[in-house]
């Protein structure tokens, strides 16, 4: 399988390392060269294994490394546990869905057994999002590393991730305060491709759009047809049931999640609103159409902008042992 990075390595690998380039300069793609060579064969041996039991928990990983970079930057502070007195983020309304906390750990575990006390959970992190994308035959990219784990978590802070039920104007907001400009916006909300979602979610848009208790009450930017499948899947109440984002295809990471959001059957009212600006419509317009290479380019050089956003480096943070709690 690994000979197929390179056939699947459709980033001009030039322009990426020039951005890891511009980067802190403490973090490198070569930073465990000496201290753990292996490090990056172990995540993705072990990433191979739980995806070929469980497919579906690539998007869930993905999600945790965006859920992580969003609030505090990328410091794995969202694998931290609560404590006595202080409420974790993963214990927060936005967070309460995330899956793959397990999966985390035993590939931490992986790093310490082979390298003890020189991987950090927040390196793990990005690495398993990176090879989650990949291994669903996606794009792959270098990943710089360094990261520091964060020794913090508190759940007041996740009102910095981005709402399902966002307009563009706050979307564009959120992410820029990460950093990150339209393009980026846009291009990672493509990630939706493998992402699932709990009706609990989207419910306002299926019986409550204004807010004034009323079932009929339906957000009108979404098409009927789907408008109709959602609301035979999904009761007013229901807190279980999960939805693909991306129907059909959403164990494989590709252009498809633009064609629905252009068809308006996307599951979100933010992704919708990509409709609602020229730049992204255009964006989403013509990805409906195809040019998938040029999507894995774009999301491979987003993707590293996000994950280096707010790093802990040098002696800054810690290198847990174990990603759900401080040393």
């Amino acid at each position: 399988m690994e000979s197929r990075a390179l056939v699947l390595l459709l980033v001009p690998l030039a322009s990426l390392f020039l951005l890891l380039g511009s980067t802190s300069a403490q973090l490198s793609v070569n930073y465990y060269s000496k201290t753990c060579p292996n490090a990056e064969e172990i995540v993705r041996k072990e990433m191979i294994q739980i995806l070929s039991v469980a497919p579906s928990l690539a998007g869930p990983f993905l999600r945790l490394h965006f859920h992580d970079c969003f609030v505090r930057g990328c410091d794995g502070s969202v694998l931290l546990d609560s404590t006595p007195g202080n409420k974790a983020e993963k214990k927060a309304l936005p967070n309460l869905t995330l899956r793959g906390f397990g999966s985390v750990e035993r590939v931490k575990a992986k790093l310490e057994k082979a390298c003890p006390n020189t991987v950090s959970c927040a390196d793990v992190l990005t690495l398993m999002a990176r090879d989650a994308v990949w291994l669903s035959k996606g794009p792959t990219w270098p990943v710089s590393l360094g990261r520091r784990d964060g020794r913090v978590s508190y759940a007041n802070e996740t009102d910095q991730l981005p709402p399902p039920q966002a307009d563009l104007t706050q979307l564009i907001r959120m992410f820029a305060v990460k950093g990150l400009d339209l393009k980026d916006l846009v291009v990672l909300s493509g990630a939706h491709t493998i992402g699932t979602a709990h009706c609990s979610s989207i419910s306002d848009r299926l019986y409550n759009f204004t807010g004034h208790g009323n079932l009929s009450d339906v957000d009108p930017f979404l098409e009927k047809h789907y408008l109709a499948k959602l609301r035979s899947t999904c009761s007013p109440t229901d807190t279980k049931t999960i939805i693909e984002m991306d129907p059909g295809s959403f164990k494989t990471f590709d252009t498809s999640y633009f064609n629905y959001v252009a068809k308006r059957r996307s599951a979100f009212h933010s992704d919708w609103a990509l409709l609602t600006d020229s730049f992204t419509r255009a964006y989403v317009l013509k990805h409906a159409n195809g040019f998938e290479s040029e999507f894995f380019q774009d999301f491979a050089e987003s993707m590293i902008k996000m994950g280096n956003v707010d790093v802990l480096t040098g002696s800054l943070g810690e290198i847990r042992k174990k990603c759900s709690i401080v040393n």
